[in-house]
């Protein structure tokens, strides 16, 4: 299956500002970039580093006045994509060393203290079958909220507040996840069914040996999602970070089939 994907950031900026950017669909195992374009516009400063676990690549930018950005994909989507729900949990010390570090907690995901939780909630099953417990526990639980969150909220904050957005629930579907023992990273995708449509976040777990995307949201599938960046939490995978000050004048995601 093919997405047809674009996305445009107009923002405001104020003295030359560095800026991290985030945005195009990465060419990893599973998906093929069949074509691509991204347009910044005047800069003094464009580079390109490794991200995360070397899927995608961050853009260093440095730019004054206004940042004009257009990027546009098609995407091929081949993933295989298996019932996680029926795979077995990955003995810790049979992890490989890219899952272990997604054990811990990180600044988002304080996933210590929801083990209590954990146990009384899905101390019955193991593996897929309890993260599929988690995942439709969140849905069934949280009610979606545009602005309900900020920068600073947490997984915590979320699970107390029983509501958030799509990273909301996936800080949330991820300490959940880590408080079992279970490797689990936050990823940015490109999805079909994302209302309204935006840079979207969901979860992805280590279970049989394989990495699995999760939308405790209920909105996206697997099949139907491009990954675009994966993280400890939020913070490893923003679309845009700014070291100053910048204003949003306009944003648009939109994602077809």
């Amino acid at each position: 299956m093919k997405l047809n994907i674009t996305a445009t950031l107009d923002y405001r900026l104020g003295d030359p500002v560095d800026l991290m950017l985030h945005i195009e669909a990465a060419a990893i195992p599973g998906q093929a970039i069949v074509a691509a374009t991204l347009d910044v516009g005047a800069t003094e400063f464009f580079a390109r580093v490794a991200a995360q676990d070397m899927i995608g690549d961050r853009i260093w930018l440095r730019s004054g006045g206004e940042l004009n950005v257009r990027y546009a994909a098609t995407v091929e989507i081949e993933r295989v994509v298996t019932d996680y729900r029926a795979l077995a949990k990955v003995p810790m010390h049979r992890l490989p060393a890219e899952a272990v570090q997604y054990l811990n907690e990180s600044r988002y995901c304080a996933s210590n203290k929801f083990m209590h939780f954990v146990h009384d909630e899905f101390g019955g099953v193991e593996g897929g079958a309890k993260i599929g417990l988690m995942r439709d526990w969140i849905e069934q639980h949280f009610t979606y909220v545009a602005g309900s969150s900020d920068a600073e909220t947490n997984a915590l904050d979320s699970f107390v507040e029983r509501r958030g957005v799509c990273r909301d629930y996936a800080h949330v579907m991820v300490s959940l996840a880590r408080a079992a023992a279970i490797p689990a990273r936050v990823v940015s995708v490109y999805a079909l069914g994302v209302e309204p449509q935006d840079f979207h976040a969901v979860a992805e777990v280590y279970l049989g040996g394989e990495w699995h995307l999760v939308d405790a949201t209920g909105m996206a599938k697997e099949a139907e999602m491009a990954k675009i960046a994966v993280g400890r939490d939020a913070a490893d995978i923003s679309f845009l970070t700014a070291y100053g000050d910048i204003q949003m004048l306009n944003q648009q995601v939109t994602v077809e089939r």
